[in-house]
């Protein structure tokens, strides 16, 4: 390991984090809501720590290895999230505890969007911003915004980069070189926000909830403003507008960069991955709205479909927006909804889960298996996007769908160990795992509830669930540290 090297990119990583608290800053000038000191003290402590870090290191201009940035990524997400939570702390408004604080942190950057707060219509616009902000940095990746921005650097961006992207195939540019990359995603990230926020400003939004509503939207992170959340609207139209981005945030962004170049949408459709996620994401929208019209929960059946795919969307998707109290929606409807936050969307999305191409290709060799049982001798090549799928591949996506799993059940009954009861355990486990927010039992309005230990935890799968469980799983492995 190249510790050095390491903490030097950190405090980089770390100094260029502490200016994002100029934004919250003015507009705490701006509504004179008497929280700019906080934030400014808070963008000193973090550049301090980064200074700190960077200062006795910053000779050292090892390449980086791909085990250097994994380990660079683990050790900044951990370090964001406390620096993250300081605005929490050093506000009066809101007087929550540290884990709270760290807690409301993690589930920004993470772009779960579950939260441990109540009253937020009554909170200060800087701090009511800054949750919106969390998710806008987190949903990219602000180590993607490092290499985009800092070349200068000096190390391996390639590395840092396959730690940071998501889904079972980490080596796909699309330019040639990294930083390239990182920049073409970012500005996509970026025109997607303000065409978002526009949208949103010209249905009816104040320009400060289109902003802050428009950044929960592209980064799937589904934090509001309001307790409400996107419900204190009440309007299908901006219901259907988030829709249609919310869909936009769970496609791969590299699909979003070939329909740009091609200027065409063929892509999309032509994508195997993409298919599979309009046709899970109509699939289960067709069968809550079913559910819904047969026991007739709503006066009007309009209104049953819009909420059905609005929620869906929202959930599969991990956005975590909700119009309606789903937890109360009969039968299966509720645990359907929060599965297809497990499934959640495309790799290379900003959304969370165990994405569809893993769902996609497990299927293909689930079909695969079962031909073979019919025909011993017969040659079944997976192929994704007439391409066929290395066996390497296919024993990634397993291997994580195990972990997974087994991450899962260690989670849920820490928690249980907690005292929380089963139904909700399994629930909130999920949300944060998935990054998709919203749970049901005891947690269904917030996380207010849950015990201290029970946050930690929380807040831990949260971190697992937005860096893939691998990326810190291998820092436990005895191979990784040794030079």
């Amino acid at each position: 390991m190249l510790i050095m090297p390491c903490f030097r990119i950190l405090g980089v990583l770390l100094m260029l984090m502490s200016l994002t608290m100029l934004p919250p800053i003015a507009v705490s000038f701006w509504y004179e809501d008497g929280t700019a000191a906080a934030f400014f003290h808070s963008m000193c402590l973090t550049a301090g720590i980064g200074f700190i870090s960077w200062l006795p290191f910053r000779k050292y201009r090892q390449p980086l290895r791909t085990r250097d940035g994994f380990f660079i990524v683990a050790l900044f997400w951990t370090a964001l999230s406390v620096v993250g939570a300081l605005p929490f702390v050093l506000n009066d408004a809101p007087n929550i505890s540290f884990v709270d604080a760290v807690f409301e942190s993690v589930s920004g950057f993470t772009t779960t969007g579950s939260t441990v707060l109540v009253g937020l219509d009554h909170l200060p616009n800087a701090i009511r911003y800054y949750r919106q902000q969390l998710q806008f940095i987190g949903g990219m990746g602000i180590v993607i915004l490092a290499i985009a921005i800092l070349p200068m650097l000096g190390v391996g961006g390639l590395q840092l980069f396959r730690a940071e992207s998501t889904g079972p195939v980490k080596d796909n540019k699309l330019t040639p070189r990294i930083t390239e990359t990182a920049k073409a995603l970012w500005l996509i990230y970026v025109g997607l926000t303000v065409a978002c926020a526009l949208a949103y400003w010209a249905g009816g939004m104040s320009l400060f909830d289109a902003i802050g509503f428009s950044f929960a939207t592209i980064s799937t992170g589904g934090s509001a403003p309001y307790d409400a959340s996107f419900s204190y609207y009440d309007s299908e139209l901006l219901e259907v507008i988030a829709t249609v981005f919310m869909v936009l945030g769970g496609l791969s962004f590299s699909l979003h960069f070939v329909a740009l170049k091609q200027k065409s949408l063929r892509c999309y459709w032509r994508d195997s991955e993409a298919k599979a996620y309009f046709c899970i994401l109509i699939g289960i929208s067709a069968l809550v709205f079913a559910a819904l019209f047969a026991y007739g929960t709503h006066a009007h059946w309009y209104d049953g479909a819009i909420d059905a795919v609005f929620q869906v969307t929202s959930i599969m998707t991990t956005t975590g927006f909700t119009t309606a109290t789903f937890a109360n929606w009969p039968i299966f409807v509720p645990i359907l909804i929060l599965l297809a936050g497990l499934i959640g969307g495309c790799a290379g999305s900003t959304a969370g889960g165990v994405k569809v191409i893993r769902v996609l290709l497990s299927y293909k060799h689930s079909a695969r298996e079962i031909k073979r049982l019919i025909h011993p001798n017969g040659l079944f090549p997976i192929k994704v996007n007439q391409k066929v799928v290395p066996d390497r591949v296919l024993d990634a996506v397993w291997g994580f769908l195990s972990v997974f799993v087994i991450i899962f059940i260690i989670f849920m009954l820490a928690t249980m160990a907690t005292g929380v009861d089963f139904y909700t355990a399994f629930s909130v486990v999920a949300a944060t795992i998935a990054n998709s927010g919203p749970a049901l039992g005891e947690a269904s309005a917030h996380f207010g509830t849950m015990p201290e230990t029970a946050k930690w935890i929380l807040a831990l799968s949260m971190l697992v669930g937005r860096l893939e469980i691998f990326t810190l799983l291998v820092l436990l492995a005895p191979e990784f540290w040794r030079s």
